[in-house]
Formats: C-alpha cells, sequence, structure tokens
C-alpha cells in the first residue's frame, strides 16, 4: 500500500506532502491545479523518464519519495529477490532527485538504477492512464492480459513453450546455417582438417604454457641473476675470511666454552648456532640456483620456439590452452558434419521435426488452457462491464491457432471482440471504443482481474472520460467495490466518484506577484460537502447544490456499507 507521497520542487509544487489511507482515495481540484502533477510525480518516482524542465524555476534539484508498505509475503519476497533489505516494519521508500544534468533513484538508502526500481515498482503500484488504455489494443498485450487471468497453469504451460522453442530456434539456426555449395564445404573442409592438425601436433599439455613462459623469462635474465646469485655466496661464504659464514663460526666458537653457565648466553648461543645452520643451508640452495641457470643456446632456442608456437594457437583459437582445446573439439565436431554431410543433415531434420513436434505439442497445451481462460473471462468481463452501464453490451474472447507459425508466446492470436449495440456485429476492440469506453472496459477489466494479482495499489487517470449521470455512478460502484480489495487512488472531476471517496484530497493552486504553487490536503469535516458542491455546480454553490452534494455523500455511503 502506498503511505506517503513527498514532493519538493516539482513544478508548481514547492513542497508538498499526502498521506493515503486504505480503501478508495479520490483527488479532485480546478482544472488547470495540477492534478496530473500527482500521478506525474508518482511516476517519476518509479523510474518515468525525467526532463530538466520538472525541476521548480529556481531551485537546483527536485525530488519525490514515496513510502509504501510491503506487508504480504509475496511482496516482501519479491523485494528480496530484487536485493532490497525491507525491515520489520515492511516500509519500502523510494526517492527520486532529478537535477538539470542527472537523476539518482535509492531504495531504503541504498542506490538503485532504474531497470531495479521499475521492477520494485510493478510489485508494489500500478497505474492507469490513456496510454494504458491505449496498450489494450495491442494484441500481444490481450495475449498477456489472459495468462495472467489464467494464472499459474498458463506460466507453467508458457515457460515450457518458451523452453522448447529456444531449443527448436538452435537446431534450426544450424540448419539455416548449413553449407549447401560442394565446393564451398571442400574449402571449408580443408581449412578446419589445417586446424584440427595444426593443435593436435603441437601436443599441448595442462599448464605447459605457463611453465614454459617462467623458463623462457628464467633462461633469458640468466646471467643476470646468476652473477647477483654468486655476489651473494662468496659474501656468505666464498669471500676468504670475510664471508659471513666466517665470521659466525668465529663467534660460535669464542662463546662455545659458556655453555651451561648462564641462561641467557645459552640462549644466545643456540640462536648464533641456528644462524650458522641457516646461513649453510642457504648456501647450499644458492649453489643449486646457479647450477641451474647452465642453460646452452640450443636450450634456449627450443623453449622460445615452443612458447612461440603457444603463443600462436592461443592467438588463433583461445586465450587458454582449455580454450584451445575447447575449439579443438568443436572443429573436430564440424569436421565430422562436414565429411558426411548427408547424414549429418538428415540427423539435424530429424532432431528439428521432433522438437518442432513437441513445440506444436506445447502449443496446444497452452491454447487448450487459454481457451478455457477465455470462456471464463469473457463471461466475468461481460457482467462488469453490465455493471459499467454497458447494459446492450455483448464481449468474447477470440483465441486463434496457427500451427505454421509458433513462436516462445505459443502459436496462438488473441483478440477482444465487443458490440456495443443491439445488432451491431463483434468487432474488434480497437474498431469500435472511444476514449470514455475504453476508460471503462480497463476500469472492467481491472476489477475482474484483481484476484488474479498480488499489485496492492492500483491508480487510475483519467477514468472518467467521456462519462456522465447514470454511467458515472456506475463508474463510482465499480471502483469502491474494488477498493475494497485493493487500495485505489483516482483523479475524477465528477461528484458521482468523489462521493464514494474513503479519502479525498483536493489540489489548490495560488499565486502571488512573484510565484505560483499548487498544493495538496486531504478534506476534512464538512470540507468534501463543499467540494463535491463545487463539482456539481461550478462556482455559484447554492444551498439546493449542496443538499443535493449531502444526498450523494450519504447514498455512497450506503452502498458502501453493503459491499
Amino acid at each position: 500500500m502506498l503511505i506517503s507521497e513527498k514532493v519538493r520542487n516539482l513544478a508548481l509544487i514547492k513542497s508538498a506532502e499526502t498521506e493515503f489511507g486504505a480503501g478508495l482515495n479520490i483527488i479532485t481540484g480546478e482544472t488547470g491545479a495540477g492534478k496530473s502533477l500527482v500521478i506525474g510525480s508518482v511516476e517519476l518516482a518509479l523510474g518515468g523518464k525525467a526532463s530538466s524542465n520538472v525541476v521548480r524555476h529556481g531551485e537546483e534539484e527536485a525530488m519525490v519519495e514515496l513510502v509504501f508498505e510491503a506487508s504480504s509475503d509475496p511482496e516482501r519476497e519479491e523485494m528480496e529477490t530484487l536485493g532490497i533489505d525491507v525491515d520489520d516494519d515492511g516500509l519500502v521508500i523510494m526517492t527520486r532527485k532529478i537535477r538539470e544534468s542527472r537523476s539518482t533513484a535509492r531504495i531504503n538508502g541504498n542506490t538503485v538504477n532504474a531497470s531495479i526500481l521499475k521492477k520494485a515498482a510493478s510489485v508494489l503500484i500500478d497505474i492507469h492512464g490513456q496510454r494504458d488504455q491505449m496498450g489494450l489494443l495491442q494484441k500481444k498485450n490481450l495475449t498477456l492480459i489472459l495468462d495472467r487471468y489464467a494464472g499459474a497453469s498458463a506460466e507453467e504451460a508458457l515457460n515450457k513453450v518458451s523452453e522448447i522453442y529456444r531449443s527448436y530456434s538452435s537446431i534450426k539456426e544450424e540448419a539455416l546455417g548449413d553449407i549447401s555449395d560442394p565446393e564451398e564445404r571442400r574449402r571449408r573442409q580443408d581449412l578446419i582438417s589445417f586446424e584440427v592438425s595444426e593443435i593436435e601436433n603441437a601436443g599441448l599439455e595442462e599448464g605447459e604454457d605457463i611453465e614454459t613462459e617462467n623458463r623462457y623469462r628464467l633462461m633469458k635474465n640468466s646471467k643476470r641473476i646468476a652473477e647477483s646469485l654468486s655476489l651473494a655466496l662468496g659474501a656468505l661464504s666464498e669471500d676468504g675470511a670475510g664471508n659471513v659464514s666466517d665470521y659466525i663460526g668465529k663467534a660460535s666458537e669464542s662463546l662455545a666454552g659458556l655453555q651451561g653457565l648462564d641462561e641467557k648466553t645459552d640462549s644466545i648461543i643456540d640462536r648464533i648456532s641456528e644462524i650458522e645452520s641457516l646461513v649453510g643451508d642457504l648456501s647450499i640452495d644458492i649453489g643449486d640456483a646457479l647450477r641451474g641457470m647452465d642453460f646452452s643456446e640450443k636450450e634456449f632456442a627450443e623453449c622460445e620456439e615452443r612458447l612461440d608456437l603457444i603463443n600462436h594457437l592461443k592467438s588463433k583459437y583461445g586465450k587458454t590452452i582449455e580454450d584451445i582445446y575447447r575449439s579443438l573439439e568443436e572443429k573436430q565436431a564440424e569436421l565430422k558434419k562436414l565429411s558426411d554431410h548427408e547424414a549429418y543433415m538428415a540427423e539435424l531434420n530429424k532432431r528439428l521435426e521432433n522438437e518442432r513436434k513437441k513445440l506444436i505439442s506445447a502449443c496446444a497445451k497452452l491454447s487448450g488452457i487459454r481457451q478455457e481462460a477465455a470462456g471464463r473471462l469473457q463471461k466475468e468481463m461481460h457482467e462488469a462491464l453490465q455493471d459499467l452501464n454497458f447494459e446492450n453490451v455483448e464481449f468474447e474472447i477470440e483465441v486463434t491457432k496457427n500451427e505454421d507459425a509458433p513462436t516462445s508466446g505459443g502459436y496462438d492470436s488473441v483478440a477482444f471482440m465487443i458490440s456495443l449495440n443491439k445488432g451491431e456485429k463483434l468487432m474488434p476492440l480497437e474498431d469500435v471504443a472511444s476514449g470514455g469506453e475504453l476508460s471503462r472496459i480497463m476500469l472492467a477489466l481491472k476489477t475482474v482481474l484483481a484476484d488474479t494479482d498480488d499489485i496492492p495499489t492500483l491508480i487510475f487517470d483519467e477514468i472518467d472520460t467521456g462519462i456522465s449521470g447514470r454511467t458515472a455512478e456506475k463508474v463510482a460502484e465499480k471502483l469502491a467495490l474494488l477498493s475494497r480489495r485493493r487500495q485505489v487512488i483516482a483523479i475524477t472531476h465528477l461528484p458521482q466518484i468523489a462521493a464514494m471517496a474513503d479519502h479525498h484530497f483536493v489540489i489548490e493552486k495560488t499565486s502571488d506577484d512573484s510565484s505560483t504553487e499548487t498544493s495538496v490536503r486531504e478534506l476534512i469535516g464538512d470540507e468534501p460537502e463543499e467540494e463535491l458542491s463545487r463539482l456539481l455546480s461550478g462556482s455559484a454553490v447554492t444551498d439546493a447544490v449542496r443538499q443535493n452534494a449531502r444526498e450523494m455523500l450519504a447514498m455512497a455511503r450506503e452502498y458502501k456499507k453493503g459491499i
């Protein structure tokens, strides 16, 4: 649920904080007061595109902060999947700051990218405006809507179709990439044969590249290393009477007769003995290293040649010996295909046909689920549309199969067919519905789908486009019904809808000589009645209008008691 929205320096809003409640939250205001800013600021906070001109004139940055309560286990699990920590209170705080050159987003204090922000938002809130209504006209969205209504069975079947389609596409791509020209195949076969022989003849061993490189480096620097080792050995044991070993030996002899007379002296004697032993061992090791420096020119040339070969193969077939042998396996497999091309193609086509049969079978299962769901959805949609004052409506969902064109989403195309008047034939939704009718159809759809998803908050913008009178009452009742299962936030200019509010907010714009400012506040006491009166009559509010407003509020309260 959306608990609050805080806005600072956004367009006409200098500073505003709105605390939303459960149920139906209605936002009204004079034309031009900035009602769209409320939805716009929410969309910005949820990762919408931000332009520099949204920052209030004279300010450096705008800020929008949304506080959600992720109270259900699915919501918390989705947040954890996205790497978002949710505390025991279940609060998810999304903050977006917008400057002229850039914007930043945070969730619970941690910076996130736009992708994570949008994914988190999709778990918590669903926004519907004119653009979303136009989305109803796109066939791909109709299929998504039907699958969403069908639930887990459709999701499982769709995943299976997608999995098989990936395998089918891979085999098909391999078949399409086949070299059909015999002469071209022969040239390719000759090239692959050469490359296979080149790798095999090298006889590479695992780790040989590193070992050969280290040996080459040692040989190349052997003269300098040998000179330094010789100097070190001389200083330790070979420079006449002036070496370290002789001095330590003299020190040891001078103390030998004191053993056992004093603990401190004994400790010194022991340490000198250890040093003498270490120097001796070190001298032996240096001598062994010096003898290992004796390389012939032939050995160096052979090592250099081997290293060149290894690096040449790496430049052609991979960065490591493991990569080279992986490339060898791929080339050997390709050579086998080229050597017996007819058998290879026969086997490939057999695999392709088997995979296609599996794909068509999986698509058929998915299509059956969709057909069954379509029957249920069209019945519920018909009832929901009648509730919204489509008295003579006919509504059907067509699921058309096309086995010749399977995709990762199945082989069905889905169409929503509707007739709004008696005697008119059913036609695709996009050919019939106006903007206002689409708004009501969207509301009917959201009502039907309310139990199939876990999104806790729905926002409706322009839901009352092109309606009035009894139709407006029906829309108000449907919003109230929907708000008993979800938090609903709706912007409206119709008193019938506003009367149903559990929480009523008003957008107000004020101006002085230097600036204009938009504010948001919740109406309390008798204020909802006054705002309803304004919506009913405009500027001239009479006692009769106020009485009408009171009656509308009373009727709304009675309706809500019964749902």
